[in-house]
């Protein structure tokens, strides 16, 4: 191992306060080490756009405390998945009182959560630096000692890179290159203020209940990728994602695509006199386990966004959860370095090891061939207008005599640009995929 020779400022200097930055740097202060929190925003969340449902379970183990003491809006208990046609539309309505208790799943606004994160970080001893951009990272030969903040150099032995999807830290270290366009996505969110009784009479909820719509197919207008709408107490966070190759190779406008999902027939009465509090772009990470690199080296580990860690199966999106597992598999992995004062790579490869034994990596294997089974475009158009089809063949009673649903499903299909081939393909795709 090559030390540097100069005296550290800290331990551990995290970049980034997001939900990895913070659960890091919480659970490192927690062990009592020296650890510095970089956030490039005013305060951690204030960069942050909107919010989502994070499945808690993973957090609640680092905070026990966290549903009554953290700002979360809603308790999941309703997951709408539909495929959304012009005209028509096909959905799941799963709700189940065992979501609730234990609790699965919350809404979260992410301004509010990371707030609250970091006084946690404070609160454990670890010293916050808002307002802050790091240029770079420190090297002396292949070892990360620091970082560079523009005239003032910060030294320690650890730095953890939780700067986001596009993290320039991992990418300039050589961690991470340029991800293909088919591993990247666009999102538009936007967060719409609607009076708490009008949001539960319109989703069907009660008390601090919550529901999750997913929806494929016209919200999209045929580019791969999806809409969403989740409730949170007193407001809508609302949006799409779509695939940045796919996006670019139909030659559309994402901030058209968004506009056309909010106005749609079965999306605008949910939205119907709301008002507009947040709206923003952003780049979302859509590779799944291929899209995760190397993640150690010399003085340094990437955690979260910046690792690569999310996850669309095209029924949950994930990305919060599996922050939280990162860190807290970074966390252990420091610690034991710090405590053998080695942190070299190989030391530091016991993150990786702990990752991909936790959840997060599991869940990450299994799920490694949902982004290629996503970008079969039928499931943007063909699919839900077949289902659709199928069903008015069944509910459409115009007084002639009626057939066995097997037979309306051939005939449907025989009017779609659908083979049996490609149900079948698609279909033994989905089941390894999924």
């Amino acid at each position: 191992m090559t030390e540097t020779t100069a005296e550290p400022d800290f331990e551990v200097i995290v970049i980034g306060g997001g939900i990895a930055g913070c659960v890091t740097a919480y659970q490192l202060a927690r062990q009592g080490r020296s650890v510095l929190l970089i956030e490039r925003g005013e305060a951690p969340g204030s960069k942050n756009l909107s919010g989502g449902v994070l499945y808690s379970r993973g957090i609640q183990q680092v905070f026990p405390g966290f549903l009554t003491e953290a700002p979360v809006e809603r308790r999941i208990t309703r997951n709408y998945i539909s495929f959304l046609n012009t005209d028509s539309a096909v959905a799941i309505d799963y709700r189940d009182a065992r979501l609730a208790d234990p609790v699965n799943a919350v809404t979260v606004l992410r301004a509010k959560l990371d707030a609250w994160l970091s006084e946690k970080c404070e609160e454990a001893g670890a010293m916050i630096m808002p307002g802050v951009r790091v240029d770079r990272a420190l090297t002396e030969g292949t070892r990360v000692v620091g970082v560079q903040a523009g005239d003032d150099q910060l030294r320690a032995h650890v730095v953890v890179a939780a700067d986001g999807v596009n993290s320039f830290i991992a990418r300039e270290a050589g961690l991470r290159g340029k991800d293909p366009l088919n591993h990247l996505a666009v999102g538009v969110k936007s967060v719409i203020s609607l009076p708490r009784e009008t949001i539960e009479q319109r989703f069907n909820l009660t008390g601090d209940e919550g529901a999750a719509l997913a929806v494929v197919g016209d919200c999209t207008q045929g580019v791969g990728g999806g809409g969403f709408l989740y409730t949170n107490l007193d407001s809508l966070s609302v949006g799409i994602v779509v695939r940045l190759d796919d996006l670019t190779a139909k030659q559309k406008v994402v901030t058209d695509i968004f506009d056309h999902f909010l106005q749609h027939q079965f999306i605008a009465p949910y939205l119907e006199n709301g008002e507009l509090l947040e709206y923003g772009c952003h780049l979302v990470a859509e590779g799944g386990l291929h899209m995760v690199g190397e993640i150690v080296m010399d003085g340094m580990v990437v955690v979260g966004d910046a690792a690569g860690l999310t996850l669309n199966t095209g029924l949950t999106v994930r990305g919060m959860d599996l922050a939280v597992g990162s860190a807290v598999a970074a966390a252990e992995a420091v610690g034991d370095a710090l405590d053998r004062k080695d942190t070299s790579k190989a030391a530091l490869a016991r993150y990786r090891d702990k990752l991909f034994a936790s959840y997060v990596g599991q869940d990450m294997k299994t799920y490694a061939k949902a982004p290629r089974f996503l970008e079969v475009e039928r499931m943007y158009n063909q699919y839900g207008e077949l289902l659709a089809n199928v069903l008015y063949g069944t509910f459409n009673l115009d007084t002639q005599p009626r057939q066995h649903l097997l037979k309306v499903a051939r005939k449907s299909l025989a009017r779609s640009p659908l083979k049996m081939r490609q149900l079948v393909r698609d279909g033994m795709a989905g089941a390894r995929a999924l």
